[in-house]
């Protein structure tokens, strides 16, 4: 009996030191990927401290925000479309002739420094001067006054800021920033923001084709009707022909058989020939005008 649960004992004690290691490589992979990932995040700080590299991770998020709202290159939007005075990151083409400029911005080294301060009044120090930070690129992107430069004249330009936290974080710094930024006639938006308003123009892209195809059906027929007016009016004129066509036949038919007739038996019955002339019979039936749709003649 003490036998069998010292086996049994045993037996437990090896099972709970496999799990023991077990869980160390699990713990040991756990610290590892921790690890790598925390590199990952630190290189990744350290290069969007970088304006350069900032500004092409903007574009990179702005292209990819509007190919998940569905837009074609040179069809829906245009990349760096420029003039003299100015290039926006891109002009989205809207309804009846419409643009909608938009440009990149990520201002985010005091957002980037704010998120790594150890203390509340650093932290909050550093949001500020974030929230001050995008306040001064908006004023900077409303002097480039796009809506001088294009015709037809834009009603306002987007600014795009890739990042959801970072635009949030100026928002709670500086609760006027977005009535700043309207007055400004500059609409700020995040990626899920701006992926909104594109969808909303692809909408309205469509109500604009449903229109105009709406318009071209019923110019289409329009035409058809006109057309269908002409052909009718020739139509009737040819009846009208064929009507005059059969009233000089049926008159030679009459002609014939009054003046030419009797001769021609004449020279029968004195034997100058023993044929018999074909039996010519007026034409009684008249050509079938078409009538229009109200069953009454179309005038030519």
């Amino acid at each position: 009996m003490l036998q069998s649960l010292d086996n049994q004992v045993r037996h437990l004690e090896q099972k709970r030191e496999g799990a023991y290691q077990g869980l160390q490589e699990q713990l040991r992979q756990l610290a590892q990927t921790h690890q790598q990932l925390h590199s990952t995040a630190v290189s990744l700080v350290q290069a969007l401290r970088a304006p350069t590299v900032r500004g092409h991770w903007g574009e990179y998020q702005l292209r990819r925000v509007v190919e998940m709202a569905g837009m074609t290159p040179h069809v829906d939007f245009l990349e760096q479309a420029g003039t003299d005075q100015g290039r926006p990151d891109m002009i989205i083409f809207l309804p009846n002739h419409g643009i909608l400029p938009v440009d990149a911005k990520a201002p985010m080294q005091a957002y980037l420094a704010a998120m790594e301060a150890t203390d509340e009044h650093t932290r909050r120090e550093r949001l500020t001067a974030h929230a001050t930070a995008m306040r001064n690129r908006v004023r900077e992107l409303a002097q480039r006054e796009y809506w001088k430069q294009f015709d037809p004249a834009p009603e306002f330009v987007v600014m795009f800021v890739p990042n959801e936290a970072c635009l949030n974080a100026a928002f709670e710094s500086d609760p006027d920033l977005l009535e700043y930024a309207v007055q400004q006639r500059v609409l700020l938006a995040s990626p899920v923001t701006l992926l909104a308003l594109l969808k909303a123009v692809a909408y309205g892209w469509q109500q604009h084709q449903l229109t105009e195809n709406a318009r071209q059906i019923a110019q289409q027929g329009r035409e058809l009707h006109d057309r269908l007016a002409k052909f009718l009016g020739h139509f009737q004129k040819i009846g009208r022909g064929l009507d005059s066509v059969v009233k000089v036949y049926n008159e030679a038919t009459g002609s014939l058989e009054s003046r030419l007739f009797p001769t021609a038996r004449r020279l029968k019955e004195l034997g100058a020939s023993t044929s018999e002339l074909p039996e010519l019979r007026p034409v009684d039936s008249r050509a079938r005008l078409p009538a229009s749709p109200d069953n009454s003649e179309i005038a030519s």
